[in-house]
């Protein structure tokens, strides 16, 4: 997929040609305005996190502060330990505590778990749509990574179902969560959604990667090596030196190993880089790790040892700094190291076949011991030698409920560099109570958190880099992009636009009267295996008349893109702009779905909405049916009574406004006498997750509509003249009637603002 002309002159962009077209309502008639009375109190929000709870692990040159887990005798949270009952030790030397204290990250009671509907009611029922979270919601930021590089095909099927019961169940209001393959590229980490809809577009992407270290099973099948055997009979035939069989074996035995050590690296290097993505994310910060496991120790190549060592403490010094836990499942669950079916040990002796069963279990007890290190050096746990990986993941969310922080003041030594290395400084914790026990981190290297922080980025290209592949939107630079998803005869497409507050640029007023900016803009789309589908980057030099001027200052300017977008499937939609002169940089985001319409299925494009003035709407508030038009992207121009910040671009309406709604419908079953659809239509509005009006299910008029395989519909509505400021979203839910049950129904949505 290549943009097509994707960076438009900004020079016909300003919000003077924003899309304000009035919408098409086919045949919706008006629904009753949302007023207080059908509104519905939305739940008080989790108390924000502070500052310093967000900080779980600070190390100061005259503060250590770290997380731990106290668990009784059943592995249940122990929550009344007292700072008296605790002594913390750093090199074996016992340290004042400073600070105890208990942080709790339980839901609370009104957000009581109400698992997703089954898939086979997803199918028929209209879910709620995704609430997006504001860093200070979230509550915990779990990434679940799938090591695709090293997990058998059996597994990956066992992986993906226990990936889909936890978006189905397990995933709370105010968790932050990516799903992450090992072998997927830097867009996997814009995956960090409360969007359950992206997520099951990544599990849909889990699969057997047959260029890993995985096999179709967890244990290479035992079998007489016919290479060897054959080598044996061609260095016998010949009677020259040749190859003896054991040669043979072994060079295929080092091929082997040194792929296996190759991608156990790439496993930690994944991690790495996972864990850096984490570190300015909000919340209790977790990786899941769901592997086959890796290696650490080869006892034949201490060079290759010490390179996994290397990574491995690097990993786990970075994991500590950045407040994230780590947890591996064993996705291989409980293993037989005996004889299975798949084992043909004809033509092996018994010996032969006792060394080969005696290498099955020090594999699985080598690959079990690694993932085990890499938990509890960063105070998490590993599970292993259990079927059920959901309830492993059910175990590592239940562990993520609640912990302490403990805090000394270190002595000079601890940062002492004494022969010219930081040395690695262990912790261990002592708890007085009876049966009792703790899960910390194991330590920490002498550097301060100002010593081992990054630098800020510096470059131009730094600080975009940093924004775009930031999972919050960064606001040096106020943005909002708006993504339309449609299809025509000629295919789908996705029509994009950036708006830009133009207060957040600065501008140069010239000797001519003129005024001038400067902006940096680069552009990214992601595919749904993380992998960059295009990019583009540009410096743009902006030059306004006077009038053009406070037109932007008002309004705003826009930034045009348009993709023609051949293969369906999910995509992540990714801009960053930077503001020359002062280095401010604004970033946005939008996760998009483009539908495979030739499925034939009851499918939706995007919505596009617009509001007016209720004087210039009169005609819709009064109960008439406004004028068709094209439900489809709205053309550049102005309708009488719009409000520019109320465009499709924008969405910050004023309560009371007219809001119009326009959409396609695609692949509506044809009534087999009349040939014509029968489809109702539905308005719901959110905020915060609940449900604040709802209107009447109505049947969608076709009448003089050419395409019914893409019927145009639309409606309007009224927005309450007492509904409060904030974030809403908007809902349209179809129904086709004449589909089969589990293809009834679809649903789109898009956000919106309600200002004073």
């Amino acid at each position: 997929m290549k943009l097509r002309n994707s960076l438009a002159s900004l020079s016909c962009l300003l919000v003077a040609c924003l899309l304000l077209t009035t919408f098409n309502v086919a045949g919706q008639q008006p629904q009753p305005a949302p007023t207080t009375q059908t509104q519905t109190q939305a739940p008080p929000s989790q108390p924000a996190t502070s500052q310093d709870d967000d900080e779980v692990v600070r190390i100061t040159s005259n503060l250590v502060q770290v997380d731990a887990v106290f668990l009784d005798r059943e592995g249940k949270l122990v929550t009344d330990i007292r700072p008296e009952e605790v002594e913390i030790l750093e090199n074996g030397k016992p340290q004042a505590i400073t600070n105890f204290s208990f942080v709790s990250l339980a839901p609370a009671a009104a957000a009581a778990r109400t698992p997703t509907p089954a898939p086979a009611q997803r199918a028929t029922a209209a879910p709620v749509p995704p609430v997006r979270l504001r860093p200070e919601q979230v509550r915990r930021t779990v990434a679940l990574v799938v090591d695709d590089l090293g997990l058998s095909f059996e597994s990956t099927h066992f992986v993906r179902r226990a990936l889909r019961k936890f978006v189905d169940e397990q995933m709370q209001p105010g968790d932050l969560v990516a799903i992450i393959r090992t072998g997927a590229g830097m867009g996997a980490l814009q995956q960090f959604t409360s969007n359950k809809q992206q997520l099951y577009a990544a599990i849909e992407r889990v699969r057997w990667n047959p260029s890993g270290r995985g096999r179709i099973n967890a244990f290479m099948p035992i079998a007489s090596d016919p290479l060897a055997r054959a080598e044996a009979q061609n260095s016998s035939t010949r009677g020259g030196p040749g190859r003896s069989a054991g040669e043979s074996a072994n060079a295929i035995e080092e091929l082997e190993q040194f792929r296996e050590d190759l991608f156990a690296v790439g496993t930690l290097g994944a991690l790495n880089f996972v864990v850096r993505g984490l570190r300015e994310l909000p919340g209790r910060k977790s990786v899941v790790l769901l592997s086959d496991g890796f290696r650490i120790f080869n006892r034949d190549n201490t060079e290759q040892t010490r390179r996994t060592l290397d990574a491995l403490q690097r990993l786990t010094d970075l994991a500590n700094r950045a407040s994230v836990v780590i947890y591996t499942i064993d996705a291989r669950g409980l293993m037989t190291t005996g004889l299975t079916a798949a084992d043909d040990v004809s033509g092996l002796s018994e010996q032969d076949i006792r060394q080969k069963l005696s290498e099955r279990s020090e594999e699985l007890f080598e690959t079990q011991s690694a993932l085990n290190y890499l938990a509890r050096q960063t105070g998490g746990f590993g599970v292993r030698n259990t079927n059920d990986i959901s309830r492993g993941v059910e175990r590592v969310l239940e562990d993520q409920s609640g912990y302490y922080l403990i805090a000394y003041r270190p002595d000079d030594a601890t940062f002492d560099p004494q022969t010219g290395r930081r040395r690695f400084n262990r912790l261990e914790l002592r708890v007085k109570r009876p049966g009792v026990r703790y899960r910390t981190r194991t330590g920490f290297y002498g550097f301060t958190d100002e010593e081992a922080r990054p630098q800020r980025p510096r470059t131009r290209d730094e600080q975009l880099l940093a924004a775009i592949t930031s999972p919050f939107s960064t606001g040096g630079v106020r943005l909002r992009l708006t993504s339309f998803v449609g299809n025509v005869e000629q295919g789908s497409y996705v029509r994009s636009w950036l708006y830009i507050d133009a207060n957040d640029l600065t501008f140069r007023r010239q000797p001519d009267g003129t005024h001038t900016s400067t902006i940096d803009v680069v552009a990214i789309t992601f595919g749904d295996n993380g992998q960059i589908v295009d990019q583009v980057g540009r410096t743009h030099s902006l030059t306004l008349s006077e009038a053009g001027y406070r037109l932007a200052l008002r309004d705003g300017i826009l930034y045009n893109m348009t993709v023609p977008v051949k293969k369906p499937g999910a995509y992540q939609l990714r801009t960053a702009l930077r503001d020359t002169a002062t280095e401010r940089v604004g970033s946005a985001s939008q996760f998009v779905e483009v539908p495979d319409v030739n499925k034939n299925r009851l499918t939706l494009s995007s919505v596009v909405v617009n509001g007016i003035d209720p004087a210039a709407a009169s005609g819709a508030t009064t109960g008439q049916t406004p004028p068709a038009a094209a439900a489809a992207p709205p053309a550049d121009g102005a309708a009488d009574g719009a409000d520019p910040q109320a465009s499709p671009a924008v969405r910050r309406f004023r309560s009371g406004m007219v809001m119009q709604i326009g959409y396609q419908i695609y692949n509506a079953r044809l009534d087999k006498t009349t040939r014509q659809p029968k489809v109702e239509t539905q308005v719901r509005l959110f905020r915060d997750g609940q449900e604040v009006f709802a209107g009447r299910p109505m049947p969608l008029a076709v009448e003089g509509q050419t395409d019914l395989k893409r019927l145009q519909a639309g409606s309007v509505l009224r927005l309450g003249a007492q509904m409060p400021p904030g974030e809403y979203v908007l809902q349209v839910v179809v129904t086709d009637t004449l589909a089969k049950e589990k293809q009834r129904t679809a649903t789109q949505w898009i956000d919106f603002e309600i200002v004073k």
